[in-house]
């Protein structure tokens, strides 16, 4: 299992344990990490929830009055530092 899906799965299971139920959905090049935030959540799970997304690259809430709110983390895939990355001739 590469780093990235260990920070997304160890998202995942803390915002399991803070009483959300996440979704992880694998791109190419990213992990994301989604949950449905019902209102009722206290500020302590608030501040579990928070802790959790830290660890991702980048994370936020969108809420809707259609929809509730949906808070989202993306973990990015690491790329590899040599060898043909960019195409011919590029190099990092």
């Amino acid at each position: 299992m590469s780093a990235s899906e260990v920070t997304a799965a160890a998202i995942a299971a803390r915002l399991s344990a803070a009483g959300l139920r996440p979704r992880v959905e694998e791109d190419t090049r990213f992990t994301t990490v989604e949950a449905e935030v019902p209102d009722t959540l206290s500020a302590d799970s608030w501040r579990e929830v928070l802790d959790a997304v830290a660890d991702a690259d980048r994370f936020g809430l969108v809420a809707t009055s259609l929809n509730g709110r949906t808070l989202w983390a993306v973990v990015r895939k690491t790329v590899p530092t040599t060898g043909d990355v960019g195409g011919p001739g590029y190099q990092r």
